[in-house]
């Protein structure tokens, strides 16, 4: 038996699925989808996939006929009696740890990688709905998180935990993580002692980049894709062993994360979110891609970003103005000041 996760009109359940199981058929399916959701064989709708594919759904085939495998999420939803097919999901993440690959120049985002200044207030889209794209697979959403200092944490959590509330335990992953491979993750790598980098990003305070993301990318063997909303550059963080076959997207602005997921509609419940995509290219001519770069144009279009080396930054502990990243870096390093603005 292996688990098959669904996502209906009332919420999220686990049915238990023989795919060894030669006998066992769509029929047989279609009556565990009955008994988690309620919803008749006759009404049930199906897809899966990404794009989403719609499932036929003919009852005396065996459940091969389907394609699906240990793992995969379903959407059910409910239509008229012995209508077409809707709605499923692929697989959400497998976690391992693995030994991920040293970060280099140029696979990093624009973001540093720690910092115990606090980030000024990130722009945002002006508007009553999140920017978001139409695709063919449904809606690929703007999902923002909190603009506090651990927005990459609360990012990867939302994506691979479904709870953006998690951020702290996407830095302890960080530190494990370092903490099993002081070979790759050394001073030079780290810039300082890995003890006191592991005791830096374990704060709230601390900002995550370009090391957090490949380590995290290796933890869930799933690659992340930072897209960069004012330049359009897509930076991907590839595990390099034991890969999942699946990809996620974060959104950098210049001073923060957000993640981007995948709705059937743009009223959908966060419940029905796809945060994971089945990798399709190893490029970025692969189509979720290409709809998270868009989305960035969106973002880009409405200003929704900041240029790091050049912003205006005032500190509001003695109220000195600076220009940029580099200088409120060197003011806080003279002063010890950390509590900086936007203006």
């Amino acid at each position: 038996m292996a688990p098959v996760r669904l996502r209906h009109p009332k919420g999220m359940a686990t049915i238990q699925i023989p795919f060894d199981n030669s006998e066992f058929t769509v029929q047989d399916l279609q009556q565990e989808i009955l008994k988690a959701t309620e919803i008749l064989p006759s009404r049930q709708l199906l897809k899966t996939g990404y794009p989403p594919r719609g499932l036929d759904l003919v009852p005396e085939l065996p459940l091969s006929s389907l394609g699906l495998k240990s793992g995969d999420q379903l959407i059910v939803s409910e239509g008229a009696e012995s209508a077409p097919r809707l709605h499923s999901k692929p697989a959400s993440s497998v976690v391992s740890q693995q030994r991920p690959s040293a970060p280099t120049p140029s696979s990093r985002p624009s973001a540093r990688t720690t910092s115990t200044l606090p980030p000024p207030t990130p722009p945002t889209a002006s508007s009553g709905a999140p920017v978001h794209i139409d695709t063919d697979g449904g809606v690929l959403i703007h999902r923002i998180v909190p603009d506090d200092n651990s927005c990459l944490f609360s990012s990867v959590a939302l994506i691979f935990e479904q709870d953006m509330n998690k951020a702290q335990k996407m830095r302890q992953t960080v530190a494990d993580g370092i903490k099993k491979d002081l070979e790759t993750y050394n001073e030079a790598i780290l810039g300082m002692p890995p003890s006191k980098y592991i005791e830096t990003i374990l704060k709230p305070s601390t900002w995550g980049g370009a090391i957090e993301l490949t380590i995290l990318a290796a933890h869930y063997r799933t690659e992340i894709c930072s897209i960069d909303v004012e330049t359009g550059r897509i930076d991907q963080f590839t595990p390099t062993t034991d890969h999942g076959g699946m990809r996620c997207i974060v959104i950098y602005s210049g001073i923060h994360y957000d993640a981007a997921t995948l709705a059937p509609m743009l009223e959908a419940p966060f419940e029905w979110h796809q945060t994971m995509f089945p990798i399709t290219s190893p490029d970025t001519s692969d189509s979720v891609l290409v709809a998270g770069k868009k989305l960035a144009d969106a973002l880009r279009s409405k200003k929704a970003f900041t240029n790091t080396s050049t912003f205006d930054l005032k500190c509001e502990e003695c109220g000195q103005g600076l220009k940029g990243e580099k200088e409120a870096r060197a003011h806080a390093e003279q002063t010890g000041h950390t509590r900086f603005g936007e203006y």
